[in-house]
């Protein structure tokens, strides 16, 4: 991507970059990209930004999701079809690939076309030609195709299931985007992007989140990703008035996070209960002093141990006050 903008990709963490990287080359080309990564990851915001860095920016960017659109419609959306093809086409229509002439196609869950379809896709890609349902005229287009999916297309070839020479014709540039749960450095910065987001959206009040409700979201596995992050802040800007967000205010499946991971570190819950704000501070310390004993006072590579900024990690052992001496150490570098 170009330095002043990804085009809506926010992140920090070494995976992220790593991507962005790999994006700036692949835009600068005109190869076909399929996108691999599990749902909610983003694959339609990197899609676009690629083609947004490429040469056809100025031109289309046409998208279409392939698993969401009935197979007998399907065929219609993406070749369009001519008046009389089948009941209830009282008009030409051009279809995606046409609309997207000179610009790029974004074929989102390619894994789920039929084997006709893929035919036909696989036409396009060799030919660049196409004729719409009902027609006989043959339709040439410029088109660049990147296609995106979340199944194993790998597996589905050797199943049967999805066509080999297709396989192979998409699997030019293969890009893989990495879950939320390989960015934690990452969750705070989506998390505050979206409260600033629905804040603006809906004239929200929230005045941020704590620290200690952060330490739980960067602790949570996030298996719906970025879009699971974005919805669970979009409902808590709706039903929470004002303030910070705070952990009492997080689902307790996120908050069960927590649990889990402070009992792996030898707290337990007490019968009489046990002050939940404390117990986060106190986790986030002994990550800290963890991480710092593992790199001997080496700040640098305890932050990246961490996922956070050195900086952030400079701040966080400022306010709990953390020396040499918790480590019971004689001597440490510290860079």
């Amino acid at each position: 991507m170009s330095d002043k903008t990804n085009h809506g990709i926010i992140g920090q963490s070494e995976a992220i970059l790593r991507m962005l990287a790999m994006m700036r080359k692949v835009s600068a080309s005109d190869s076909t990209v399929l996108i691999n990564g599990e749902t909610g990851t983003g694959k339609g915001l990197a899609a676009r930004a690629i083609h947004l860095e490429s040469q056809r920016r100025e031109s289309a960017f046409v998208a279409i999701n392939c698993g969401a659109i009935p197979e007998n419609l399907l065929e219609s959306e993406l070749f369009g079809h001519v008046r009389g093809a089948f009941t209830g086409a009282t008009t030409n229509k051009v279809g995606k690939f046409e609309q997207a002439h000179g610009g790029t196609i974004f074929l989102d869950e390619i894994g789920d076309m039929s084997a006709d379809l893929q035919v036909k896709i696989l036409r396009v890609l060799e030919e660049g030609e196409f004729e719409p349902v009902g027609g006989n005229r043959t339709v040439t287009v410029d088109v660049r195709i990147i296609a995106a999916t979340h199944r194993d297309l790998e597996k589905q070839v050797s199943e049967g299931l999805f066509r080999e020479d297709l396989f192979y014709r998409l699997y030019v540039i293969p890009l893989v985007l990495p879950p939320l749960r390989a960015r934690q450095a990452d969750v705070s910065l989506l998390a505050q992007h979206f409260l600033d987001e629905f804040n603006a959206r809906v004239g929200g009040r929230i005045a941020g989140i704590t620290d200690e409700a952060l330490a739980v979201l960067g602790g949570y596995a996030w298996p719906g990703n970025i879009r699971e992050l974005r919805n669970l802040m979009e409902r808590l800007v709706v039903l929470k008035d004002d303030g910070f967000i705070d952990v009492d205010d997080l689902p307790l499946k996120i908050r069960k996070t927590l649990d889990a991971n402070v009992g792996s570190l030898g707290v337990s819950l007490a019968e009489d209960g046990i002050c939940f704000n404390t117990a986060v501070t106190e986790f986030e310390k002994t990550l800290i002093l963890q991480s710092l004993e593992k790199t001997r006072w080496v700040k640098k590579k305890a932050a990246q141990l961490l996922h956070l900024n050195r900086t952030t990690l400079v701040e966080k052992i400022k306010r709990h006050r953390i020396t040499p001496q918790d480590l019971q150490v004689d001597q440490y570098i510290s860079k």
